[in-house]
Parts: structure tokens; sequence; C-alpha cells
């Protein structure tokens, strides 16, 4: 050491030491730096390698095309009797989604409802505790018939509702308060679940309702849903007519929501459209998909098991967008001449297989 501050003692050699370190890590970067004094290896492993991964960033993570293609594929469910020369619109061939995506790797299994009402479905009839118990029930029922399919929880609240009265605007709708957003976001995190905040926009500008949530849409576990029977377009009056969105209303909503996940670094979202009649979607082949975006077209309607088939087969599965769902009413699917609820076992014999299963 006496040699070297000996050394040092000149200005112009201290100043070319010091220029040689810092050539050693401007040009090299830091790792090289770290190696002027660990260059030792133990067991073939270099310490300056080990040493220079706490500095650098993790590898991206890259998405399991093989394995996705596997599970398009399951869902799509045609059978091996299947004639080679039918048309198969199953899978929707679009680009590969961002890293994170849930479908159709995974199912969605969502409680539906508004905390006000204890007529607009289950999340306002019990108390949370009893809804996340009966929704954890679902969940096993739905593992127990598809154990290939793992299924992600979902509180799937009306976070916008249709009215009768006008409103100050004039707009037929009524936002929930910030504490019910909250309290829906509060019951998902308890079962690590997502969350879909439903629109139902009366006569208020569609676009305008939707980015009025960009508080919660920019929340990882933040989806949005739309529900096309309250978008009345004509001015009429929410429940006179049944409602309808276009393949332009969807893809604003969309390419808002992809812009949401690109500029906070988000997970795919999920975007959630109903549909019971044609009507209530129009223009379908023009709606756009995005590796940002997952679009589910859930059959919304309620009634016996073999009208909820057929609407499903009428409006849902011929007119392919992305991926499907299905809507489980526990008490309008019970009016007479209905006799049961329609069961996991008989929505997975369906073509193709929902990926989203709605209960209310």
């Amino acid at each position: 050491m006496k040699h070297l501050k000996r050394f040092f003692r000149s200005p112009v050699v201290a100043i070319l030491g010091l220029g040689l370190i810092v050539t050693a890590v401007t040009v090299h970067g830091i790792p090289y730096a770290i190696a002027m004094h660990a260059n030792y290896s133990r067991e073939g492993t270099s310490a300056t390698t080990s040493l220079a991964a706490k500095f650098l960033p993790p590898a991206p993570a890259k998405l399991d095309t093989a394995h996705y293609d596997e599970r398009l594929l399951a869902m799509a469910n045609y059978a091996s009797t299947t004639s080679t020369s039918t048309v198969r619109k199953w899978p929707v061939q679009t680009a590969y989604p961002k890293v994170g995506a849930i479908l159709p790797m995974k199912r969605i299994v969502a409680y539906y409802g508004n905390f006000y009402s204890t007529k607009m479905g289950i999340l306002g009839e019990f108390e949370p505790d009893v809804v996340l118990q009966r929704l954890r029930g679902e969940k096993a029922k739905w593992e127990a018939a598809d154990p290939k399919t793992p299924v992600v929880m979902a509180i799937d609240y009306i976070a916008m509702t249709a009215q009768e009265s006008p409103g100050p605007k004039g707009y037929y709708r009524l936002r929930m308060p910030d504490e019910h957003i909250e309290k829906a976001f509060t019951m998902a995190g308890q079962v690590d679940g997502i969350v879909i905040l439903e629109v139902q926009a009366g006569l208020a500008p569609l676009q305008a309702e939707v980015e009025s949530l960009e508080t919660y849409l920019t929340r990882p576990n933040g989806n949005l849903a739309i529900d096309p029977e309250f978008n009345m377009k004509g001015g009429e009056e929410p429940g006179t007519v049944i409602g309808t969105v276009s393949a332009g209303d969807i893809n604003r909503a969309s390419a808002y929501l992809a812009r949401l996940v690109q500029e906070h670094d988000l997970p795919p979202k999920v975007l959630v459209i109903h549909r019971f009649t044609q009507r209530m979607v129009t223009d379908y082949a023009l709606i756009e998909t995005r590796p940002e975006v997952q679009i589910i077209m859930v059959m919304d309607g309620w009634g016996p098991p073999a009208k909820k088939i057929n609407t499903y087969k009428s409006f849902i599965a011929p007119e392919p967008v992305q991926f499907t769902g299905f809507k489980i009413f526990y008490k309008n699917d019970m009016k007479p001449p209905s006799d049961r609820l329609l069961q996991p076992a008989d929505l997975l014999k369906l073509t193709p297989r929902p990926m989203f299963i709605q209960y209310q």
C-alpha cells in the first residue's frame, strides 16, 4: 500500500489511473469494473458473471405459443368425427396476446350484480363472505368438470346502471359511488381474482362512460364489460326497446383499453360484450382484435336450457370474434317451463366451449 500511495502522489499518474477506471465503467459497463476486483471462479462459474447478473434487467417473459394454440383447439371443441369439409369458424385466427393473458389458458367464472339491488344479481343478495363462498363453489365445479382449465374468479360489478328516470343530464343512467367499486376490488382481492366493471350507458355517450372508469381500468385486475341492451342509440328510454352497439363502438373501447395496457405495462384486458339478439351487435366482422385486449361475446339470454343453447348457437357461435361466454341466471333460468339450470357438463359440449361463465 505504501508503494501505491507514493505512486498516486503524482497528479498526472492519479488522473491517468482515475481515467482508466472511468473508461472501464462507461465503455465496458459496471460488470467490467466489478471484474477488476472479482476475477475468480468457483466450480466453473465466473464470479464476474454472477455479480454482473445483479445489474442486468431480467429477460422479458415470453408467451408459450404452442400451449396457447393447443388451448385454442381444445376450446374450439370440434368432434373427431367432424368432416374435414366442414367450415370451421373456431378458433379465430388473431395475433398472439401480450404475456399475462388469461384466456384460453384459464376460464373466468364471474359473479354479477350491483350492491344497491337484490334483484340485479347475486352480488346484491348476500353479504360478501357468502358471495365469495358460493363463488368458490362454482369454481370447484368447473375445475372438476374441466380439470385441464384452471379457473380465475371474477367480481362482475355493474358500475353504471340504466335508470327509469332521466337524471340531471337526461342520460337515464346512474354511476355507482367509488366506495362500491372499491368494495368490488376488495372482494376480488380476497379470492385472487379480477374485477369486471359493467357499463349500462343509457343515453349517455358510451365511450365517455367507459373512459370515466380509467382510475380502475389502469389497475392490473380491472376489466370492462359493455351491455348493448341498455345502450340506447335511438333516444328511447332504457327498457322500452333492446339497445345496440356497433363494431365501431367496440373498436373504440378496445383501442382505449389497449392504450392503457401499453402506457401502464399492464396484462391484457378482458372486454365483455353481452348479446342475446342479432341487432345487439352490428357488423361483427369489423370488430378488431388486439394483443392487449381479449374480447368475449357472452350469451346473455335467460330461459330453459334448450332455449339458451339455441340462442348461443344462433347469435354467438356463428359470428366469431375471439372468445365466447355464457350467462346463468339463478332465478330467471328456473322460471317455468324450465326445471333445471345448465351445468358445466352441458356447456362443455358446445362448439366453441365458453371461456367466460357469468352467474347472476
